[in-house]
């Protein structure tokens, strides 16, 4: 064994499963935990050398040398979306081989490669895996296989009979007369088909491999990889849910919407009120026309509605809230100690780099504003309905509001809730040197009102004197940091917050001619990217530099990463001029050819840096049981002692590659998760 382990240095692997769990809701976590999870097949290449498939649902064995490289610390590990094949091969490591997760001298323990206080036990440490659709991601490749091999334009491509084979072999059948009443399709019952599904995982791995090889002169920086292990193992450590607060929203919801399903049919008389047709109908013959039934179009109905209508309306407003698809996310998600995993995706927007939500979507979580919160909250965690109707004139609203709260520390630990204060500005402020800005941030001003001062030339003060002007300066810095203009402001809510149509054009106007710095920035950073792509040479603008390779513009970043854009040209934009364009996945995920020009890019550059602060705040917190985080806010499960000050401080720290630039983090703790 020990010679086989000194040959063995990296693996690609891919792996075909089933569970009877639904991978998609319930994630790779909760997937790998049932007691009906088994790994059909094992793809894999040693060393580089040719794929082997071990059929392990048709009796193969995996040799021990193999078992022992998985577990292995030193053996790097590829696969495309190396997290499912890193918690499945765990799950199967702890129920098979549980000697090769051991962690003492003395016999098996649940494997733990953090402290013995930490929640990441039973998962193979993540140190010693590489992820090739962060790599694909990393240089602005879609993060789909298939897809990647078709923009490489590889020899070998995905089998695209793969969906239907997973659908026949992972997951469970609906039992049959034709089927033998079977509920599971195993290799015997299709051969023809398995041997395809054979070849299928083998291709996948060579796929894998093909992406490997390609961009090997594009390689992620070490220092990614350090935040996607310190992003799995936030994964792996998961977030607890408050198990009786989450089933007692879900049973106090199916009783609203019971009761306010019924209260409208007493109301209208129709036979499904929730039906968008017959309502709709309804509303035509109260001399109420519509096109939609959407929320914003609602809310401008009720109004002028009559008040029998009006009534009818907001009951439709109730009862279509989707509170209670969170709660039941939780629910599915949630492993056997009531947390959930896998909720965060390293490099989900691969344009910036930043992270996406999975599963529950920690990141459009409902705000709460309830005064009440921790009173409402318990009235649902005892599932007392009655009291919450006496009390509450809309539960659904109040279910939105108490989401949040659904995510407790363990017991005897408290959350430290984290984030920073007006990162994008003040990272746009310190790029483009808009001094007036900056002295606002080293006074820890409030940067909105010292905006709207700015804008409209008198003094701002929140809740003081021109106090109104403060929302006028928000919507402003919140819209049209990046180029933005009239369409930018009415996008984001300007004629819904008080603005007029009429006042739009010149707000624009006053905001530019008041951050002129920021405004030159846009077009010195077009400028320098039209350069470098134009005569393939390197411009650097302040901490940002482009270079071109290969046919790749990238985007050097402070901190060493790059942003990559492919196949970049000088395109003609809507109005004649030049613009930027380059490939990548669109807003429909097809992958076409992108128009983009400074202010766009550095929209990119300065949410690519918002984000590797967030990182580096990450890597120092790293000691501390970080559970979660939220676009700017991190969520960490502190014992009683740790001072939250002192968590703010550290945060705050500004990393060592962007000197000069203020931080600031804020921060409170709490019982349960929620909006301070």
């Amino acid at each position: 064994m020990v010679t086989i382990l000194e040959k063995i240095k990296a693996l690609s692997l891919d792996l075909e499963t089933y569970s009877d769990i639904n991978l998609a809701k319930a994630g790779v976590y909760k997937y790998a935990e049932s007691p009906n999870f088994e790994i059909l097949l094992l793809g894999v290449s040693i060393n580089g050398g040719p794929v082997d498939v071990y059929d392990l649902a048709s009796g193969d064995t995996v040799p021990d040398g193999l078992i022992a490289a998985i577990a292995d610390d030193d053996v790097i590990k590829w696969s495309f979306n190396a997290s499912f094949e890193r918690i499945c091969l765990s799950a199967w490591l702890l129920r098979h081989y549980p000697q090769y997760l051991d962690n003492t001298d003395n016999g098996f323990t649940p494997c733990r490669y953090s402290i013995p206080e930490d929640t990441v036990g039973n998962y193979l440490n993540p140190v010693s895996w590489r992820c090739s659709m962060v790599l694909a991601a990393y240089n602005g490749l879609p993060q789909s296989l298939e897809q990647v091999g078709v923009v490489l334009g590889f020899d070998e491509q995905k089998l695209k009979e793969g969906k239907d084979l997973i659908r026949y072999f992972c997951v469970p059948c609906k039992p049959t007369k034709i089927n033998g009443g079977r509920s599971r399709n195993l290799p015997e019952h299709a051969p023809d088909k398995w041997a395809l599904f054979k070849l299928y995982n083998k291709r996948d791995v060579e796929v894998e491999m093909q992406i490997h090889k390609r961009l090997q002169n594009y390689p992620v920086p070490d220092l990614v990889w350090d935040e996607y292990h310190l992003s799995e193992e936030i994964n792996d450590r998961g977030i607890l849910i408050d198990r009786q607060l989450v089933d007692n929203a879900i049973r106090v919801s199916e009783i609203t919407q019971e009761r306010l399903s019924e209260e409208m049919k007493n109301k209208t008389g129709l036979e499904n009120p929730n039906s968008v047709a017959q309502l709709k109908g309804w509303l035509s013959d109260n001399n109420v026309e519509t096109d939609s039934l959407g929320k914003k179009d609602v809310t401008k109905l009720i109004p002028e509605a009559p008040d029998k209508v009006a009534e009818v309306l907001r009951l439709r407003q109730q009862s279509s809230k989707s509170s209670i698809k969170k709660y039941v996310a939780m629910d599915t998600a949630a492993c056997n100690d009531n947390r959930c995993r896998g909720m965060f995706r390293f490099y989900g927007a691969n344009r910036t780099g930043r992270f996406a939500g999975r599963i529950i979507q920690l990141q459009n979580l409902y705000r709460n504003s309830m005064p009440d919160l921790a009173e409402a909250r318990e009235l649902v965690r005892q599932g007392d309905y009655e009291s919450l109707d006496m009390l509450y004139d809309n539960i659904p609203d109040v279910l939105s509001q108490l989401i949040r709260t659904s995510f407790i520390p363990k017991p005897g630990y408290k959350y430290v809730i984290s984030d920073f204060s007006a990162i994008e500005a003040r990272v746009l402020s310190f790029l483009a040197g808009e001094q007036w800005r900056l002295d606002v941030f080293a006074r820890n001003d409030d940067i909105y009102c010292e905006s709207a001062s700015h804008i409209f030339g008198v003094p701002v003060e929140k809740h003081g004197i021109n106090g109104e002007l403060r929302q006028k300066g928000k919507i402003a810095e919140l819209a049209l940091g990046y180029g933005g203009s009239v369409g930018a402001l009415k996008a984001m809510g300007a004629l819904d917050m008080g603005l007029s149509e009429d006042e739009l054009p010149g707000l624009v106007e006053s905001w530019r001619n008041s951050n002129p710095n920021i405004v030159q920035y846009w077009w010195d950073i077009d400028n320098a990217a039209k350069t470098t792509i134009k005569q393939r040479i390197t411009t650097k603008v302040g901490m940002v530099s482009f270079r071109w390779k290969s046919g790749m513009l990238f985007a050097e970043l402070p901190s060493g990463r790059h942003l990559s854009y492919v196949k970049p040209r000088i395109g003609e934009n809507q109005f004649g001029g030049e613009s930027i364009t380059y490939m990548g996945n669109d807003s429909t995920k097809h992958w076409s050819r992108i128009e983009s020009y400074g202010p766009k890019i550095v929209e990119n550059l300065v949410q690519a840096i918002s984000r590797d602060i967030l990182c580096y705040s990450m890597q120092t917190l790293s000691s501390c049981f970080i559970v979660g985080h939220v676009h700017d806010e991190l969520i960490i499960e502190c014992n009683p002692g740790v001072d939250c000050t002192v968590v703010c401080a550290q945060m705050g720290r500004t990393p060592p590659w962007i000197p000069g630039l203020l931080l600031r983090a804020d921060g409170y703790e709490c019982q349960f998760y929620q909006k301070d």
